[in-house]
This record gives structure tokens, sequence and C-alpha cells, in this order.
């Protein structure tokens, strides 16, 4: 987490808001200082080991609509809107959170990841990379990747030297210096396996393999794995063992060999354990949770995945109740 060209027959990741308002996009940069935005939650659930005092479920911000959440070595998560392209910082200690960046009018925030240089890389859907620095909540940069139209920013991750973010409506990739350098823009083309669908969700969620040196991207419709050769854009599909697909993939998250795949949807996590070359995946288990209400994407600290219910099943308006919400891994 959505806005997103014309709407797919099966709907995942980012597709909810309205094609008059997507039609209204428009790239807009407005930084703003942190300032307080949501009360402490009432009566949130408790983890049991770890860290026994902190919340496993907590509010965001009526009509938020939640999409993309990223954490980095301390206790804060960062959800993006979509509403609006704003920010929000929550403390996962106590499950109180700020608006750490304003957005704009026509802007989206959908998928993030956080550096370990403090700078928040957040896709925007329309075309747009934008780089936060999350202590401030000042915009650093905005990178038009691709034009407005016809193009779906979604989702990023970082490997190399670079964060690399999906476009759910072409066949490429784009490679975005990371840390504070104008250096150029690299577009990868997927090429091999991957066969690009028209008006659906293609490219999603996105992760680096285990050994660093390529991405696994899901595909949203139909539900499929890639190992993409990061020097090459060359696509191998991966096979699955254990179920036929990953509908409605969203958001993907790895550790060493065990890659999790948020599928939205479905309300549920699938955990995979990838081969040596990441060619390969086998079905572990399956996490799900009666608090889950369409989850799109995940992030880690300690023991937990945290994740944003975007609630894609829902009217999606100014008076709508969003939470995030955590489990054990």
């Amino acid at each position: 987490m959505t806005p997103a060209p014309p709407p797919a027959p099966t709907p995942s990741r980012r597709t909810i808001l309205g094609g008059a308002a997507l039609a209204a996009l428009a790239v807009t940069a407005t930084a703003a200082p942190a300032a307080t935005a949501t009360p402490s939650p009432s009566g949130a659930a408790k983890s049991r080991t770890g860290e026994a005092d902190w919340p496993t479920e907590y509010s965001l911000p009526d009509g938020w609509l939640p999409e993309g959440i990223a954490i980095g070595s301390k206790p804060y998560a960062y959800q993006g809107s979509r509403a609006d392209g704003g920010v929000l910082r929550t403390d996962l200690r106590t499950g109180e959170s700020t608006v750490l960046y304003a957005g704009g009018t026509g802007q989206v925030s959908v998928g993030l990841k956080l550096d370990h240089d403090g700078l928040l890389y957040v896709a925007g859907s329309t075309g747009v990379a934008r780089v936060i620095d999350s202590r401030t909540g000042a915009l650093v940069t905005t990178h038009q990747l691709t034009p407005m139209t016809g193009h779906f920013i979604n989702d990023v991750t970082l490997l190399g030297d670079r964060a690399w973010f999906t476009d759910s409506r072409d066949a490429v990739l784009y490679g975005v210096p990371r840390g504070r350098s104008d250096g150029g823009i690299r577009a990868l083309p997927l090429t091999g396996d991957w066969v690009q669908l028209p008006d659906v969700n293609n490219a999603n969620g996105i992760v680096g393999t285990p050994d660093g040196r390529g991405l696994i991207v899901v595909k949203s419709t139909p539900g499929e794995l890639y190992h993409v050769n990061l020097r090459t854009g060359h696509a191998t599909r991966i096979t699955l063992v254990g179920a036929s697909d990953v509908a409605n993939g969203d958001g993907l998250y790895r550790i060493g060999r065990t890659l999790y795949v948020v599928q939205n949807r479905l309300n549920l996590i699938s955990v995979w354990s990838l081969d040596r070359t990441a060619t390969t995946a086998t079905l572990t288990r399956t996490i799900t949770d009666p608090r889950f209400d369409v989850p799109t994407t995940a992030a880690r600290y300690g023991d937990r995945l945290y994740l944003v219910n975007a609630r894609f099943t829902s009217p999606q308006l100014p008076e709508t109740t969003f939470t995030a919400v955590a489990v054990s891994i």
C-alpha cells in the first residue's frame, strides 16, 4: 500500500483510491515538521515475551488510507498515506503517533523503506519516488521515474548502492542512488520468464536475494515469485513447492532464506524457505490473525512482524478507521 492505473479484474495492492482521484494526482513536494497526530491506543493487546509491554495493535488516524510500513534499527514504524502522501511515525513502545511528513494535495505514499542513514525511500504511485529525512520530516528529493499516467510506482527495497522500485504497470524496475547523491537513475527492464499482463497489477513487493546479488519480485496477478538478475534484468520464475501460487501477493519481507509473502485479500502471510539459488521456494507455514483486515506490507522489529491493515474491502472514507498489528515470527 491503493491508487493505480485502470482497476484490475482481481485488485490487489494499492488499487482502491478512485479513478477520479488518481486522475487528479500531481507531484507536489511539501515538507513539514513533525506534529502530534493520534493519541495512544486504548486497550491495545500486549505481547507476552520480548517487548512484553509493547502494544501488538495500535490505531492510525481515521482516513489515513495506509499501505506501506517501514521500521529501522530503532523502535519506530513509518506508515504512508494514500490519501495525501503523508508519513506517520509511530513509537512501537507506546503506539503513539506523530505526522512526520505532511504530504500534499495529489500526493500518495505507498511502499517505504528506511535506510541506516535515516533516509526514508517512498514509492509515490504516479511515477514518483521521494526521499524523506526520517529525523526531521524534510523532503530531501523527488525523483520522477516515469510519466505520471500509465504507471504505478508501488514498492521499494534497498540493495547495494540503490533503492529499487517496482512499477506495477510496466515491466521495469528503477534504481535510485542511495544517500543524498543526485546520481543517475537506472532503469532495469524485466526479461526472461517475465510476461507483463495488461490492465492488472504485475510487479509489486520486492526484496533482495539472500546472496545480495539479485532481487525477488512478487507478481500480484496471477500470484508468482521471480528472481531478477540485478545486472541483466533477466527474471526467472521461482518454483513454488507446497502451494500453486501466492495469489494477491503484496509486500515481501526476508530474513535469511525465509521469505514472508503478505497475501492481502486472503488475510494471511505465507512463509517460504528459499533454496541456495533462490529459484525454488518451499511453503513451511502460514500466519493468520483475526485482526487482519487486508494487510498489505510488513516490517520487522525484534521477534515481530508489523503490518498495516489497508481495509481494501471497506469504504475508503475520511472517517474510516485503520490499525496496524504485530504478529510473532
